[in-house]
């Protein structure tokens, strides 16, 4: 959907940072497609000087921390890899543009900062899993979770390392303006449309690399096609020409979840694309997503997303990026 207002999304950049980082956010929000839908984008220095980066080149952004002001979704997309306690005036920052109800997006070892200005306090958050422990002993007022690809919180949201941040970012566009145009970027960024927060940060084998893996991502692209039907493993595995056993297993290497897990994931992201994009009845989309009835699907809906579908399409047919932080939930 494209809006009609004017988003102004705030990203900080500061002395020694990784260039890729801070052009997550930017290619986000920033690409030709987040300003059809009404986006503006600022890159504010933690000062106004030239900025040196991890790539041996300089930046020179063209606001201070002034820049936050009016902001409705800030980004702090990375901090220093010794995770060094952040300056005051980046503390206060982050915490007078909290309280006047802008989103705040903290990818990577960005949750650092985050954390220290207590936003999160007695809330869930992740970073990267390498540095997760030393978040959780800093801040035990914060569950820290280092499985996942990133939390949402409502009106604070964290990822995981690197790549996570370009899912959070697109998590939140969805969020914002719908799958079309989260779609869409995605496209452009030749990357996943969209990964669930609950998956796994690190999994052993993400792609396939063996006949069997070969066999066994065939069979998930069949499963996609056929969300609607009912699917036991042991069909699934013949289908794969393995073993039950051999199926789960190489299933969890590539996938980081059970089956079940999945196949759920795949059901509601297809039950919200329906939502957001068909006139369809709900109980015909809980039909067409594969739970059967429109009771299975606003239970799902409603343990998962803590919303009901009915809600959901009502949300994305009215909501703008004017309103970014919406009631708090948990990924």
């Amino acid at each position: 959907m494209t809006s009609k207002h004017t988003i102004h999304v705030a990203v900080i950049a500061f002395d020694g940072m990784t260039p890729f980082h801070l052009s997550v956010p930017c290619l986000v929000f920033g690409s030709s497609l987040g300003a059809r839908q009404g986006f503006e984008l600022r890159v504010c220095g933690l000062d106004a000087a030239m900025l040196a980066t991890s790539a041996g080149f300089g930046i020179r952004p063209s606001h201070g921390l002034d820049g936050l002001e009016g902001a409705d979704i800030v980004v702090m997309p990375a901090w220093h890899d010794d995770c060094r306690p952040a300056p005051p005036a980046l503390l206060e920052a982050l915490r007078k543009a909290h309280a006047r109800g802008a989103c705040v997006m903290a990818l990577c070892l960005g949750a650092f900062p985050v954390l220290e200005a207590g936003l999160l306090d007695g809330r869930a958050a992740t970073t990267h899993w390498a540095a997760a422990g030393e978040l959780a002993r800093r801040h035990p007022k914060v569950k820290v979770d280092p499985e996942v690809l990133y939390v949402d919180e409502g009106d604070v949201l964290t990822s995981a390392g690197v790549a996570a941040g370009i899912d959070c970012c697109l998590h939140l566009l969805r969020r914002l303006c719908g799958a079309e145009t989260a779609n869409a970027v995605a496209r452009r960024l030749v990357v996943a449309p969209h990964r669930q927060g609950g998956q796994a940060q690190f999994i052993e084998k993400p792609l396939p690399v063996s006949p069997s893996d070969g066999r066994l991502a065939r069979v998930l692209e069949w499963v996609g096609r056929n969300l609607e039907a009912e699917h036991e493993l042991d069909a699934l595995a013949a289908r794969a020409a393995m073993s039950r056993r051999n199926f789960t297993r190489h299933f969890r290497q590539a996938t980081g979840m059970s089956f079940k897990q999945w196949l759920l994931e795949q059901r509601l992201q297809h039950a919200r694309t329906l939502l957001e994009t068909s006139e369809a009845p709900v109980e015909r989309v809980a039909q067409q997503a594969g739970f059967g009835s429109a009771l299975s699907l606003r239970q799902h809906f409603r343990s998962t997303l803590q919303t009901s579908p009915a809600a959901y399409r009502k949300q994305f047919r009215t909501s703008s990026p004017a309103s970014p932080a919406p009631a708090r939930r948990s990924a």
